[in-house]
């Protein structure tokens, strides 16, 4: 944080939101941001800042306040003082987006509106857009129903992140997912923490030590015609190794059928005859009996365990 200069993008004294991704509730290191990297946010803001927000959201298929407790950043939260808010059960207002893409206008949690952001994210594949990371980690800071946006979602990505104006983030990559992301897939040890201010070059960098080409991701490229940041290397200027030297092969997530579905729907009436239906109900039944099945008969107990058991950073959720 401080070789990005973190300072030049907070503002001294401002209530911060911190975003980690919260995203899944069955335990898996690699799946959610590690307390560790918040832990050490908060360590380095908290005499800077004012008061320090922890905010996720409740998922369709995720409870939020589980995942909380599994991966012990409640602890966390009792030992820095700092206040946790479900975003699902705050108020929301409309927010205009000059410019949109998709979204001329986007339901926000009031709370985001008056305070700065740090966007915590862990690095992992996704299978609607090739990797979650900065920018999409904001998708949990939508309503509930935000599945119905799948259709459009890189658009919706730029729109969602200019609406925000997210300060700075910083990625915990210590231990990552490769494959089936962004749920069940392998956790993989990488040892790093990335931070910027400019979230579309964090996630560029962060592609291309998954052995990604990061123009060639569709939502990175949508956020930086928006003007979010740049995918120009030669643009950025980068503290630490060269994202080359670190560049690896993560397996990438393979479309899914719910995916593909997803994308032939689009925004628009067909869409709203599935997700407003007793059709999505029964979408969702299945998509969670599935993960039960994977994680509790399948691999993802035994992923699990070899982090917890094998890697440095298993203590941190003894």
């Amino acid at each position: 944080m401080e070789a990005a200069e973190w300072k030049r993008f907070v503002s001294p004294g401002a209530e911060v939101c911190l975003k980690p991704n919260l995203g899944w509730d069955l335990f898996l290191p690699g799946a959610v941001t590690s307390p560790w990297v918040v832990e050490g946010v908060v360590q380095t803001i908290r005499d800077y800042v004012g008061r320090i927000y922890v905010v996720e959201a409740d998922q369709i298929l995720a409870d939020c306040e589980r995942a909380l407790r599994q991966t012990r950043m409640d602890r966390l939260i009792r030992e820095y003082d700092l206040e946790w808010v479900n975003l699902a059960g705050e108020e929301f207002v409309e927010v205009e987006v000059p410019g949109a893409r998709v979204l001329p206008t986007i339901s926000l949690p009031k709370l985001l509106l008056r305070t700065e952001i740090i966007t915590i994210p862990v690095m992992k594949t996704h299978n609607k857009t090739t990797l979650t990371g900065a920018l999409k980690n904001q998708w949990g800071c939508l309503p509930q129903d935000r599945h119905r946006y799948h259709g459009v979602v890189h658009a919706a990505i730029a729109d969602l992140n200019r609406a925000l104006g997210v300060r700075f983030a910083v990625m915990d990559a210590t231990i990552c997912l490769e494959g089936k992301g962004p749920k069940s897939g392998r956790p993989r040890v990488m040892d790093l923490v990335l931070a910027s201010g400019d979230l579309v070059a964090l996630d560029a960098v962060a592609a291309t030590i998954m052995g990604f080409d990061p123009p060639r991701i569709e939502h990175l490229r949508e956020c930086a015609e928006a003007g979010l940041g740049t995918l120009d290397r030669t643009k950025m200027e980068i503290a630490g190794p060269d994202p080359d030297s670190l560049a690896v092969s993560f397996a990438p997530a393979q479309d899914n059928l719910v995916s593909r579905v997803e994308r032939a729907l689009g925004h628009g009436r067909c869409a709203r005859c599935v997700f407003e239906t007793c059709v999505f109900n029964l979408c969702c039944w299945g998509a969670n009996s599935w993960y039960w099945v994977w994680y509790n008969l399948g691999p993802g107990k035994r992923h699990r365990n070899r982090m917890l058991r094998d890697s440095r950073y298993g203590a941190q959720w003894e």
